[in-house]
């Protein structure tokens, strides 16, 4: 392949994102740990979702590198950038055989070991804001739920991390539920798949390494992937012209909240101190916050650069997110009847939706669905 002076300057800027990831202002992420009796460092190795020298893992490295301090000395998180131990897809089972001790991935990932997970990040047309997810987890009793699904397979699920909407770059424009129809589509995965295989897409499943090459390939023409700022330290816009998001207001239909999780080997959680464990449980929620701020943070700075670039934003309308959900209430349902925990999530979820405090679904939008629970 021929090196334009657009692909050298993408390699270039991802090397020195990582230098400029670590320098991000922190904001306080806790309380500092006191440390009541003498101990030996423990050190859990910690692979990252987010690959090597863009913003996620800049933030998830320093603040990984931060803990040793804030628990007197007593914990040490080893942080590793994707791919670093195991492949993206494999870090789950890693965690459970003990060549990780903790996981921090897109909890989408785990969909075809557990169709639960699919209802532990946001679904195309479910619960939009950070603010709902939290009070399914923290409200709800999301959290006690994922917990027992993880005990299952031997993992601890310490909590939720925030980072934000998923938008899509095409290389045509995206403008209606239709123009989906034919184009070969990187997705996470799970319902998101079904969803845009509905619309009439040919969809795969990459991790966010592996987009850019796709894309300037010609494997795939359509991708979706995180928010500007971390897309653009990809290099998505130069090998594409268009940025698709739902209508204003509802950034992104089909992942509006791609919740990230914290997950440990049971067996080493259960090794800590009752001190480390309370630490750690409320520093993920604290470190969910900060991480996304720090994302939004630089979203918002990417949104020139988008412009700057040449690429058109383009949004889908009201009656396509119609559209969308009149394709997406069926899979609700065939993935929450895949076993008795999908089901269980999706409930809490729905009655939530279907509640005064939302509204986003009525009895008319799912009549004659059932739900075995």
């Amino acid at each position: 392949m021929t090196k334009t002076k657009d692909t050298v300057s993408r390699r270039k800027f991802l090397k020195r994102a990582g230098i400029a990831a670590g320098a991000v202002a922190a904001t306080q992420l806790g309380a500092p740990f006191i440390r009541t009796a003498k101990a030996q460092t423990t050190t859990w190795k910690m692979q990252s979702a987010w690959a090597a020298g863009v913003l996620g893992y800049g933030i998830f490295e320093e603040w990984a590198n931060s803990v040793i301090e804030r628990t007197g000395g007593e914990l040490a998180i080893q942080p590793y950038p994707d791919k670093a131990v195991v492949g993206t897809f494999e870090a789950l089972d890693a965690v459970q055989s003990g060549v990780l001790e903790a996981n921090n991935w897109f909890t989408l990932y785990g969909a075809g070991r557990l169709p639960a997970t699919v209802f532990m990040s946001s679904y195309p047309l479910g619960p939009r804001y950070p603010h709902e997810w939290d009070t399914f987890y923290y409200g709800l009793g999301g959290l006690e739920i994922a917990r027992e699904l993880y005990a299952t397979q031997g993992l601890y699920y310490v909590g939720p991390i925030h980072h934000g909407p998923n938008i899509i770059h095409s290389k045509v424009p995206i403008r209606h539920l239709e123009d989906f129809r034919g184009r070969k589509m990187r997705v996470p995965g799970g319902m998101v798949a079904e969803l845009f295989t509905a619309a009439g897409a040919e969809t795969t499943l990459l991790p966010g390494s592996e987009i850019f090459p796709a894309l300037e390939k010609g494997t795939i023409d359509v991708a979706d992937y995180v928010g500007p700022a971390i897309n653009m330290q990809f290099g998505l816009h130069q090998v594409t012209k268009y940025v698709s998001m739902g209508p204003p207001g509802f950034m992104s239909i089909y992942q509006p909240v791609d919740l990230m999780d914290f997950t440990v080997n049971l067996d080493v959680w259960n090794g800590t101190s009752d001190s480390i464990r309370r630490f750690m449980e409320d520093e993920v929620h604290i470190y969910s916050d900060h991480h996304h701020a720090q994302i939004q943070k630089a979203d918002q700075a990417a949104w020139p650069e988008i412009a700057a670039s040449g690429s058109e934003v383009t949004r889908l309308s009201e009656g396509d997110v119609e559209a969308f959900t009149r394709l997406a209430v069926p899979l609700w349902y065939n993935w929450a009847n895949k076993d008795k925990t999908a089901a269980r999530i999706f409930k809490v979820q729905l009655d939530y939706m279907m509640s005064g405090s939302l509204g986003y679904v009525t009895p008319d939008m799912i009549e004659g669905q059932t739900l075995d629970l």
